[in-house]
């Protein structure tokens, strides 16, 4: 019994670290998708393409 905080801190710790980097992880998503600056994804239908870098490198 002398672990039991133990048990119950951890658990809460890690559920809070979790929530925390979500909610900073889609506050920099959202910045990003507000700046009209960013570069496109790769991915994106408008994008650089496969290669962004050029042929040859």
């Amino acid at each position: 019994m002398e672990n039991f905080p133990l048990i119950w801190a951890l658990p809460i710790i890690t559920f809070a670290l979790v929530i925390g980097f979500a909610l900073w992880s889609k506050k920099r998503v959202e910045d990003r998708m507000d700046d009209p600056d960013a570069p496109k994804s790769s991915l994106a239908k408008d994008g650089p393409g496969l290669n962004p870098v050029g042929p040859g490198s």
